[in-house]
């Protein structure tokens, strides 16, 4: 079986292009400008502020079918929203105008089959920029926002998975009236044949281009997620620390017993370590909760290493 070469980025960006030629679309979308000579492909990255990784990341994902960790923080959510946001314009201003262009000349507007064929290229034309718009106007600000540190609580990545779906087979019904029911001759058949072909290419880029979103801009999104609700948490802990000592002082044998709880004692041996009743231990954790407004073993720690009561 013949080992797939993953691109890498000391290999020259000329070479990757030479190899794969379909890649010459993805580099405007990364805003990646043509004439960067034997440079590698850390260098023209580095040069035009584009994340190295990431776009290789892109780039071995769609040529070599590589798919990366879902684990891999490495992969800049802000590149790929970039790349995304930059491919829908690509799309939707030239490549479905174009073809349109091209099939509308192509075509005897005057025959009522062509005429049809023309409606139904619309219609999925449309279909498929109002589920990109749709992308645009819920998922790409969602995004930003995480970006921020502001996400919103009635939308994540999981409900965009749910609802994604690949408009890449839209044109499989228009491809087969073509190629069964319109024959032509001479200039009107290789323009009609040409025409097809950009089709196939279009097809193929949308099925790409949902492979990017749901591989790898989805589980980025999801990795993001989960560190800003980490965050979140820390620093609302933070907060209630915060609070509880510039409220009310921790007097020293509150300082004490948190100490011996970090430490894993129950409350007859700190009784029996600082030589007072079980009673007055439960009387000062109440005091620490109320205080610092802290239950949890787990914060209390965190309280004791923050304050330097112990150390890891």
């Amino acid at each position: 079986m013949k080992q797939v070469k993953l691109y890498e980025a000391d290999d020259k960006m000329a070479d990757l292009i030479s190899d794969n030629y379909s890649l010459l679309q993805g580099l405007s979308a990364f805003g990646i400008r043509l004439g960067f000579g034997d440079k590698t492909v850390a260098e023209v990255c580095t040069e035009q502020d584009v994340d190295c990784h990431t776009f290789l990341t892109v780039v071995n994902f769609l040529i070599n079918g590589h798919t990366p960790r879902p684990d891999d923080e490495r992969i800049q959510v802000a590149t790929l929203l970039t790349y995304l946001r930059a491919s829908h314009h690509y799309f939707l201003d030239y490549l479905l105008p174009t073809i349109r262009r091209k099939l509308e000349e192509s075509l005897r507007l005057s025959d009522q089959l062509s005429t049809l064929i023309m409606r139904l290229y619309d219609e999925y034309a449309h279909d498929i920029r109002l589920h990109m718009k749709y992308e645009e106007k819920t998922l790409f600000p969602y995004v930003e926002a995480l970006l921020e540190g502001q996400p919103t609580t009635d939308y994540n990545a999981d409900i965009f998975a749910r609802h994604h779906d690949d408009k890449a087979g839209k044109f499989h019904e228009l491809k087969s009236i073509i190629i069964k029911y319109l024959p032509q001759s001479g200039l009107a058949n290789n323009q009609l044949t040409a025409t097809l072909y950009d089709i196939y290419i279009n097809e193929e880029w949308l099925a790409n281009h949902s492979r990017v979103e749901e591989q790898l801009f989805v589980p980025a999104i999801r990795l993001l997620e989960q560190r800003i609700q980490a965050d979140s948490v820390t620093e609302r802990l933070a907060g209630m620390i915060n609070q509880g000592t510039a409220t009310e002082p921790i007097s020293d044998r509150e300082r004490e017993i948190i100490v011996c709880l970090v430490q894993g004692m129950s409350n007859k041996e700190i009784a029996a370590h600082l030589f007072i009743s079980p009673h007055t231990v439960m009387t000062h954790r109440r005091n620490i909760a109320r205080k610092l407004q802290i239950r949890s073993l787990a914060g209390l720690t965190i309280y004791a290493i923050t304050n330097g009561l112990v150390n890891l």
